[in-house]
């Protein structure tokens, strides 16, 4: 089938949250908050991008990812760079990216067994629309308030520097292993190619557009996997209804309708934008 719908399943955290809707569910009140909902391939298929929403209540850790290289001398099959997508935040919401000054790995080391290292962050205030991509080897936190959507290379592997004294194990070592110790370069920003499709994170290890045209639309994908996630109004691919809270993974042509006032991401790994990808 050139279109699926990827299956979901929950994960409880202690930084979680219960209010999930209009995107899911609320958690009930005598479960646990709920922090990710994963998607995953009916099929059981490794796919090489993993789409998640998060939910949080508190900061996350302060953490890190390796890069292609770090990872596979680790014996993985690629490193981690990831993209956020802000659904909702609170007014004082933010994501830490890398530091505010350049620090030499020792100072960095000490930061993070005394705690410090909470403050040598720069905490970024973020608000709904905005789209970070954060390149491996960002040392970097996602803080409380928000509603997310994280599309990564697919490895689940993260070095933590510091978890605010909680319990948790932390990989100090390792961490230091694959950070920069510096500012956050940026992104570019966004670039509409045009009327209602702009373009993230060109260049990178996968591509991330936004879709806010209205009407009918044949997407073609080539040799191409892409990810369609729509995340307001209301889309149909081949006929079936494509939901806020659902990601299709597609492979082959298909006709997708696309209701007006709708806001759809795609990703797709690679850094070329794929020119002919959607076609009248």
């Amino acid at each position: 089938m050139p279109a699926v719908k990827l299956t979901t399943h929950r994960v409880e955290k202690p930084w979680g949250r219960r209010d999930l809707a209009p995107l899911f569910e609320d958690q009930p009140a005598d479960r646990p908050p709920i922090g990710e909902i994963w998607y995953e391939d009916p099929a059981g298929q490794a796919r090489e991008l993993l789409v998640k929403y998060l939910f949080t209540s508190e900061r996350l850790s302060v953490q890190v990812h390796p890069d292609d290289n770090a990872a596979r001398a680790r014996g993985f099959a690629r490193g981690k760079d990831e993209a956020w997508i802000i659904l909702s935040a609170e007014p004082d919401s933010t994501i830490a990216l890398g530091l505010t000054e350049p620090m030499d790995a020792e100072a960095v080391r000490a930061a993070a067994l005394d705690g410090s290292i909470e403050q040598k962050l720069y905490w970024k205030p973020v608000s709904a629309g905005e789209v970070i991509y954060s390149p491996a080897r960002t040392i970097h936190a996602i803080g409380k308030g928000l509603r997310v959507v994280e599309i990564q290379q697919n490895l689940d592997l993260t070095y933590r520097f510091y978890d605010y004294g909680s319990a948790r194990e932390l990989h100090l070592a390792d961490a230091m292993a694959v950070s920069e110790f510096g500012r956050f370069a940026g992104n570019l920003p966004p670039r509409q190619i045009s009327a209602g499709r702009t373009i993230f994170a060109e260049g990178r290890k996968f591509v991330l557009e936004r879709w806010t045209m209205a009407g009918r639309f044949k997407i073609a994908p080539g040799d191409a996997t892409i990810w369609v996630l729509p995340v307001e109004g209301q889309a149909e691919i081949d006929g079936e209804p494509a939901e806020l809270g659902d990601a299709i993974l597609i492979e082959g042509v298909v006709e997708i309708e696309i209701a007006p006032a709708s806001v759809i991401y795609v990703a797709y790994p690679g850094s070329r934008v794929a020119g002919e990808l959607l076609v009248p």
